[in-house]
């Protein structure tokens, strides 16, 4: 029987450390820490709850957009706000091109690397690269000569005495790897491209938000966001149709790529829908309005629960019943150790007990993380595209359907392959797929919002804190591209009273609660293959397939609240 720690877990963001037992081959116990106190929450607190958003977006400057959503929809709920519809359009095209991005980024940055050997792409052919990438997409980049050149590149980079930069530290060589080296060679040239593509495809956001990360337009009320078909500086005719272009071109990449890739890689990789399925709950705050109501059987994305992986049904969600415990995790409740408590009373009030660094091994039988336990009606909850794919097929979704069919018979896998690391790959690809085609959508009803001369953004209505409850809170939900997130408001005497963010790797990376049940990373890894403890990669595979978010499930501030530099800018 082997310990092991993996620490700091890579190609994520910010600070995790994984811990597991492994017996016989395979892991029989895990622990999940986050290593880093921030605590957002408290910069909250006084604020003016207008300007609540721009400091909560600093949560994470790579979900960026995410938070100020949130922020924004928990102000508006407290004080009783309704949005105009190109508003919500806005919103709705910013949040699904952040979807979008960020799922290429997840699949080709974070994640591809545990199932692409790069080293072995220098033994391949490239023309039988060519003839491989030819038959699976029509995409123009696919010659003899293009995969010559990426294969060129690398060995010179291999070859040259220098670090492989992107590609160092990976186990290259590992068992586990078993993908033609044709396969590395056709990942390896898109994990390049998808480098370049990102960055195009975020200027819709820039376009809409003023610029990425953390876009500047929200308001309490709708957007500030200037409509004007006759002005340059305005969203005009001719922005909008360049916002049409990038979201085509995003479009074509993720159908002939992304797609492809995902499909050639999960058929190799077809064992890992036996892995990692976790605790076998699923939840979906839901998201996208289609009109202006916020009532979420409107959402395009559904609401919901599903509960012991069955598929035939769809538990209501009421959010009275989330709760969250700090029994492992390194803070204090006023109501005791044992205690769970609901996101709009919650507290953060650090407390760190461990060991102080360096250590071996944690202590997991007392606090091991900073993240706290966030639990549904008692239950341990996964979040994300695979959530809410389930979600919606349980829900019935006709166009969810139809694509989870189409993938899995690609795959040659039965719908129970969904629950496992491998369904969480194939859930984001499908999800990114419906969302490209839902953007268009959403951009065409602005478009035809615009020429009607519908020109309105913002509702002002109730802007004067005069016109607000005297003691209100608020609930912004969002489902983010890592899952289910919510931020908590408490507005009294018009400023900002308490915070909570309970965001999806909150969720999905949360240590044992008071009942010593795990968190879904710590459930998904036990029965894991491990061939070589010295090099974990199946762990990798497993945690990563999550898209775990560290700076977010525990945000950011400094202990005394200090001012650390002043820049005073001439006008």
């Amino acid at each position: 029987m082997t310990r092991i720690a993996i620490d700091p877990l890579t190609r994520i963001e910010g600070h995790l450390r994984i811990e597991a037992q492994v017996d016989g081959g395979h892991v029989t116990e895990a622990w999940s820490s986050s290593t880093m106190f921030r605590g957002m929450e408290l910069v909250m607190r006084g604020r003016d709850p207008r300007d609540a958003w721009l400091f909560a977006q600093r949560i994470c400057g790579v979900c960026t957009t995410v938070h100020a959503l949130a922020s924004v929809r928990s102000a508006e709920d407290a004080i009783g706000v309704q949005i105009p519809d190109n508003a919500r359009l806005m919103r709705n095209i910013i949040a699904g091109t952040q979807w979008v991005q960020d799922h290429v980024i997840h699949f080709y940055h974070l994640h591809a690397l545990d199932w692409v050997d790069v080293m072995a792409a220098l033994r391949a052919d490239p023309a039988a690269t060519s003839r491989i990438a030819q038959s699976i997409s029509p995409w123009p980049k696919s010659s003899t000569t293009y995969f010559k050149g990426v294969q060129d590149r690398l060995r010179h980079l291999s070859q040259s005495g220098a670090q492989l930069g992107l590609f160092q530290n990976g186990y290259w060589g590992h068992p586990a790897y078993h993908l033609p080296p044709e396969v590395d060679l056709l990942a390896v040239a898109h994990y390049l491209e998808a480098l370049e593509w990102q960055r195009d495809v975020i200027k819709v956001q820039a376009m809409l938000g003023a610029k990425n990360p953390h876009p500047q337009t929200y308001l309490l009320g709708g957007m500030s966001v200037p409509v004007d078909p006759a002005s340059q500086v305005s969203l005009n005719d001719e922005r909008l149709a360049e916002q049409l272009r990038l979201l085509q071109e995003a479009k074509t990449f993720v159908d002939q790529v992304y797609i492809p890739d995902l499909l050639a890689i999960g058929a190799a990789y077809k064992e890992w829908a036996n892995y990692g399925a976790g605790t076998g709950n699923y939840l979906c705050y839901g998201d996208f309005p289609v009109s202006g109501s916020t009532d979420p059987k409107t959402f395009w994305v559904p609401r919901g629960i599903v509960e012991g992986r069955d598929l035939s049904r769809v538990v209501p969600f009421d959010e009275r019943k989330i709760g969250e415990f700090i029994t492992h995790s390194w803070y204090t409740y006023d109501a005791g150790e044992g205690a769970q408590k609901h996101p709009s009373d919650g507290e953060t009030t650090p407390h760190y007990t461990g060991p102080k660094p360096p250590y071996d091994m944690l202590e997991t039988n007392g606090k091991y993380s900073w993240v706290k336990a966030p639990r549904y009606d008692g239950k341990a909850m996964e979040v994300g595209p695979l959530a809410r794919l389930l979600v919606a097929y349980a829900s019935g979704r006709g166009d969810v359907r139809k694509s989870v069919d189409a993938t899995l018979h690609a795959l040659n896998l039965p719908p129970s392959a969904l629950f496992s690391t491998l369904g969480r790959v194939v859930a984001r690809g499908i999800e990114t797929q419906l969302m490209v085609d839902k953007l268009l959508e959403w951009h065409y009803e602005l478009v035809d919002n615009i020429g009607r001369g519908n020109l309105s953004v913002h509702d002002g209505t109730r802007w004067d804190p005069s016109t607000w409850p005297a003691d209100s809170e608020g609930w912004g939900p969002h489902e983010g591209p890592r899952g289910s997130l919510g931020h908590w408001m408490h507005v009294k005497d018009g400023a900002v009273a308490n915070y909570q963010a309970v965001v999806p790797t909150t969720w999905n990376a949360s240590p044992r609660d008071a009942k010593g049940i795990p968190g879904p990373y710590e459930a998904s890894l036990v029965g894991t293959p491990v061939a070589d403890p010295e090099r974990p990669l199946e762990i990798l595979r497993t945690v990563h397939s999550f898209d775990p978010c560290m700076a977010c499930a525990v945000h950011v501030t400094g202990p005394d609240r200090k001012l650390v530099v002043r820049v005073d800018v001439p006008v």
